[in-house]
């Protein structure tokens, strides 16, 4: 439910001020309320009702935190606190996050903006946050034990700076970092322009979102804090496909898309259809000479990256990361590969002994969207979501860029399937076809080998050990 009290422009309600550390008496005289949010949908852009003008972003099933406007100060309240975030429809995880979600809201300033946030710690340990690539006064960067004290809980810090400069960012604690953005704890952060600037060009669309990604076992909820590698869930804004929403635009919209990767693995992002540059980076705008059409860009840990696009092809378009375990959900880890087995005889014999026993991948993983397995409570399928030719055979960091003709400006809402016109669909073809060419030849190699094997080897199929030491 969403509790978004109007207090912007006015002095809101109050709270009773707790502990700040090194703050002024103006900073401490009273707290903004906070403004919660539980629901998973994307919000539309918050526009500004005071302060500079701005063309606002749109957070990706996520939301922009309203302000209030304090003597010329911008101000902002952050509660640290565990949260429950559906990840996808009859899926929930129980993570941490700020002010009712994960990621937390969205911050949005503009350039030359002094910033007054004021950081509320509802979780059991000391928390600090970061103002990732932000040029501020040290004392303000939030590194605990280095910059700050951590902030205990149940006490309230501020925090406080100018805007230096416009562009893409985030926040995210230093305070037992792995523990608490393994729980999830991490939000996006624009500066927009004051205005006019060489390397920002104004667009009609700006959609904002994070990569993160979590390890929860099947019929669980609570990621387990301490995976390295071996994670089960790819999410985008802590949302998993089919749980998603769409990037709706209208057809021939300048587009910017931002987006910030907070995993521990880096993500070649992949758009459909279209071509794109990369505008800007953490460290500011590209340089129009260093910029080139692609099609995908690789985001490292870390790292933030823009890219903008005119949307001008018509359709629904995938937009995904293209690591391909990236773009599938839980339960795939530990399923050995059988392809090219046939378990049809073993299988009629089990199912006498185990009503539910099932033969899975002996065609490969496509064949589970087919299938009405049962599945634990609280998680979703490997691969899902139905769309208007069947099953999707896909999961985690994956969506769609519906670009549409009659779209109006500023309607984000999902206009439904794309129509295409007739003979523009692949079909399946009856006629006679010609004869395939194939190669046959294995290749010669850079020099001849020392030694051949006498007889030749078969490769013969075996059920592979447990664990992962074959990926």
């Amino acid at each position: 439910m969403l509790s978004r009290r109007n207090f912007v422009g006015g002095a809101g309600a109050l709270t009773a001020a707790v502990s700040a550390a090194s703050v002024s008496q103006v900073a401490m005289a009273a707290l903004p309320e906070p403004v919660i949010q539980t629901r998973p949908d994307t919000m539309p852009p918050l526009v500004p009702p005071t302060g500079r003008p701005y063309n606002a972003v749109v957070t990706l099933n996520g939301w922009t935190l309203p302000w209030r406007m304090n003597q010329g100060v911008k101000e902002f309240h952050l509660v640290a606190e565990p949260v429950v975030r559906e990840m996808a429809p009859g899926f929930k995880a129980h993570l941490w996050g700020y002010n009712g979600q994960s990621p937390g809201p969205t911050i949005e300033v503009v350039e030359g903006d002094r910033v007054r946030i004021f950081v509320t710690n509802k979780l059991g340990e000391v928390h600090s946050v970061h103002w990732h690539g932000q040029r501020l006064p040290n004392g303000m960067d939030g590194v605990t034990g280095l910059t700050q004290p951590g902030i205990p809980p149940g006490k309230t810090f501020v925090y406080e700076f100018v805007a230096r400069r416009p562009g893409t960012f985030m926040y995210h604690p230093h305070a037992d970092e792995m523990v608490q953005m393994a729980m999830g704890m991490m939000g996006f952060w624009i500066t927009h322009p004051k205005s006019r600037h060489a390397l920002i060009d104004e667009v009609d669309r700006d959609f904002v979102f994070l990569l993160n990604a979590y390890d929860i076992d099947p019929g669980s909820y609570t990621p387990k804090i301490m995976t390295m590698l071996d994670f089960n869930l790819w999410s985008w804004n802590s949302r998993i496909f089919p749980g998603i929403d769409p990037l709706v635009v209208r057809k021939n919209d300048k587009v910017r898309i931002r987006m910030g990767n907070l995993t521990m693995t880096n993500h070649p992002i992949h758009l459909h259809g279209h071509e794109f540059q990369v505008t800007g980076t953490d460290g500011g705008p590209t340089p129009k000479s260093a910029r080139y059409p692609e099609v995908t860009t690789d985001i490292a840990v870390g790292q933030m990256r823009q890219i903008e696009f005119v949307a001008d092809e018509e359709g629904d378009w995938a937009f995904h990361c293209h690591k391909s375990h990236h773009t599938m959900n839980a339960m795939g880890h530990d399923v050995p590969t059988m392809i090219g087995v046939d378990h049809r005889g073993v299988a009629r014999q089990i199912t006498q002994l185990i009503p539910d026993y099932m033969v899975m991948g002996e065609r490969g993983m496509k064949d589970m969207t087919e299938m009405e397995m049962p599945l634990p409570d609280n998680t979703v399928p490997m691969m899902g979501g139905e769309g208007p030719f069947g099953s999707v055979g896909m999961g985690g960091m994956f969506s769609v860029l519906k670009v549409r003709s009659g779209q109006k400006p500023g309607d984000y809402s999902d206009p439904g399937w794309f129509q295409h016109p007739p003979g523009t669909v692949a079909y399946e073809w009856t006629g006679a076809l010609p004869d395939a060419a194939r190669s046959h030849a294995a290749g010669t190699g850079s020099m001849p080998p020392r030694a051949r094997p006498t007889t030749p080897t078969e490769v013969r199929v075996r059920k592979p050990a447990g664990g992962h030491a074959g990926h």
